[in-house]
């Protein structure tokens, strides 16, 4: 998925967390194939199986070169899981237009949500290997997220769209069904004829009707 320049600043600067920041651009650039590598490896391999050693082959860059950047392999996947947790952010924003109604937010964000995962789907593997790896980061990355979908909550109670008292709870639950609904038919797939658009358009038809027979 794309990213503008101030789009990638932005990543970088989250990566650069547990980064040593680069100061020119070529060292950016290297940063940003570490991450990409680092993806990769963890998503195919796993944090325990990954090498530091096969993530520089990977991205292209000498293996001293590696020290430049990162501590260790630890540092290097808390980086990695704030610049996945910045990527969905921001594919996420970037679907979002002036004038969408409330209930048609929440679409938008999912949708854009599942194509990032279609198209990462290491994000779920990585993400969930931050639990055991790197507690903080798996807490930070869903509390953020939620925060997020509890602020539209509120601004779309105060719209007058959705109804009052709308906050973390059902922040929370919403985040796991987008969840698991990627998890389901983006990244296990297996024959399901929706695409992300109509598994968002279909979350969206439960948001605004529920489950009761009216």
């Amino acid at each position: 998925m794309g990213n503008s320049p101030g789009t990638a600043t932005k990543v970088e600067d989250a990566a650069c967390s547990d980064a040593k920041t680069p100061r020119t651009e070529r060292g950016r650039r290297t940063l940003r194939k570490l991450l990409d590598a680092a993806a990769e490896e963890f998503g195919e391999k796993g944090f325990h199986e990954a090498s530091v050693s096969s993530i520089t082959r990977r991205a292209g860059v000498a293996l001293g070169s590696f020290y430049t950047y990162f501590d260790s392999k630890d540092a290097l996947f808390r980086a990695l899981v704030a610049d996945m947790s910045e990527k969905v952010r921001t594919s996420a924003r970037s679907a979002l237009t002036d004038g969408m109604g409330a209930l048609e937010i929440e679409r938008a964000a999912l949708a854009a949500f599942l194509h990032f995962a279609a198209e990462h789907k290491e994000v779920y593997r990585i993400i969930d290997e931050a639990e055991f790896v790197d507690p903080a980061s798996y807490r930070e990355h869903y509390e953020t997220i939620a925060a997020r979908i509890a602020e539209r909550l509120r601004a779309g109670a105060a719209g007058g769209e959705f109804r009052d008292g709308l906050g973390e709870l059902e922040a929370w639950a919403m985040m796991g069904m987008n969840v698991f609904v990627g998890l389901r038919y983006v990244v296990w797939g297996g024959g399901a004829e929706m695409g992300p658009d109509d598994i968002a358009a279909g979350v969206n038809r439960l948001l605004a009707e529920g489950v009761l027979r009216r």
